[in-house]
């Protein structure tokens, strides 16, 4: 078997820290028996990600990516809600490559993203979901689901502009509609006569 680079890469760059990686499962999953399947799909998401782009802090993106796939099976479980992942961050493992503002504003945003997925309709919850969470193509969703490929694509369009609005439309209300007024045709000659 011929390595690639990629595979160099992630023997490297990712295997050493299997160790921590296992301990900080064991300490912030609680079904033990799932920990070693969750260490191979982090793995697995980790290696697909580096495939298009190689992080640039391979340790942190490891773990950040740990506690993404964490947050998704609780939420897909909805056993508990998404403030039950609070403590996931507990463990120092990072605490050389990310501050307290870091981590506050990234569980603030994985918070928002939650309550946006939350407010979508249900059909179209599912759908981003499995499309963008679980990553499934087009063709599966809609045999899955029962509806046509047309009807995934439509969904997954209002599923992002609703995630949009979410996000823009909730604390900068004011700043895209301006961007694209001034972008436009009229408003632009309007403001190149006052120059």
């Amino acid at each position: 078997m011929v390595l690639t680079d990629l595979d160099r890469w992630f023997a490297r760059e990712i295997l050493p820290h299997e160790d921590s990686l296992t301990r900080f499962l064991a300490r912030a999953w609680p079904q033990r028996e799932e920990i070693h399947d969750l260490r191979q799909e982090i793995y697995v998401r980790v290696y697909q990600a580096a495939a298009v782009q190689r992080p640039h802090l391979p340790k942190a993106f490891l773990f950040a990516t740990a506690r993404h796939l964490m947050t998704d099976r609780l939420r897909r479980s909805r056993v508990v809600s998404i403030e039950a992942v609070g403590d996931l961050h507990d463990s120092n493992v990072l605490m050389d490559e990310r501050s307290p503002d870091r981590w506050l504003d990234a569980r603030q945003m994985l918070k928002r993203l939650a309550e946006a997925l939350d407010r979508l309709p249900d059909r179209c919850r599912e759908v981003v979901w499995l499309r963008r969470v679980e990553d499934l193509p087009q063709k599966q969703i809609a045999a899955r689901l029962g509806i046509s490929e047309k009807t995934v694509e439509k969904q997954i369009a209002k599923g992002t502009r609703l995630i949009a609005q979410y996000f823009y439309g909730g604390t900068q209300k004011e700043e895209p509609p301006r961007r694209r007024r001034s972008a436009s045709a009229h408003s632009h000659g309007s403001q190149q006569q006052t120059d």
